[in-house]
């Protein structure tokens, strides 16, 4: 049971209290009798639950970078905020569409549910968008037949482990941004899963290319060679979609970090 489906049940819980005591019981005992405690709880609790619900729904729900898939741009700790609008408005917990105000755009780092179990949040940049060909072959990326320009950008320390990574900067599409590519990690690219569309990809032993489906994006993490992406389990749905990450409001380790980012 995920948490906006807990949120949505205590909404439910706590509004038919609140409706139960301002239409029935308040007129049916005594001026100077007390609430039931549970009525009182309930129905107080009501309107924190229903805006938490409605910000976390529709506006901007926060989240926590579990691992360094997005390493440099996003670090395990960071505590982010998603824009729950910016790719159309849903229904809460189901995550059906029903007003569409944009689509994903090559560069945005997204969340979505994981395809190979839902009720998992992942977050990557997404790099294809629908139509689009998208090649990762010799630790290179091209899009459409076109080179993304790479500079290099000196090498990041990893603080935890004590060892430096090339790092690099990437220009895909209005977004510049900085990635992880390690010298001695292989080209070739695994793809232990059956997935939708899978016949949209070629795997080669220097790495992978597909065509985007309709309806659907093709992600990658920053950290090239430490991220479980679209090249290992194939595409996003749409209906996947939760919203665009834009900004690190919290990290214990390094308060310099809280700001937006690309």
């Amino acid at each position: 049971m995920n948490f906006a489906l807990i949120l949505f049940i205590l909404l439910v819980v706590s509004g038919v209290l609140w409706a139960a005591d301002r239409l029935y019981a308040r007129k049916h005992r005594a001026a100077d009798a007390p609430s039931p405690w549970w009525v009182e709880y309930g129905a107080s609790f009501f309107p924190v639950i229903l805006i938490v619900f409605a910000l976390r729904s529709f506006i901007v729900e926060p989240f926590k970078i579990p691992s360094g898939s997005m390493i440099p741009t996003l670090l395990v700790g960071d505590f982010i905020l998603v824009n729950k609008f910016t790719y159309g408005i849903r229904l809460p917990v189901i995550n059906q569409k029903i007003i569409p105000l944009g689509t994903p755009e090559r560069g945005d780092v997204m969340v979505f549910r994981y395809p190979r179990d839902p009720s998992m949040d992942y977050i990557k940049r997404v790099v294809g968008v629908p139509g689009d060909e998208v090649v990762y072959r010799g630790k290179r990326l091209s899009i459409n037949g076109e080179e993304v320009p790479l500079t290099p950008d000196g090498e990041y320390l990893h603080p935890e482990r004590m060892y430096y990574s090339p790092r690099f900067v990437e220009e895909l599409g209005e977004h510049t941004h900085k990635v992880l590519i390690e010298r001695d990690s292989p080209a070739y690219v695994s793809s232990p899963f059956d997935f939708p569309y899978r016949e949209n990809c070629t795997y080669t032993s220097s790495g992978v290319s597909c065509t985007v489906p309709e309806g659907h994006y093709f992600v990658m993490g920053d950290n090239r060679d430490a991220s479980s992406d679209s090249r290992m389990w194939g595409f996003v749905p749409d209906e996947n979609i939760v919203g665009r990450a834009f900004f690190i409001w919290f990290n214990f380790g390094d308060l310099k970090r809280i700001g937006g980012f690309n």
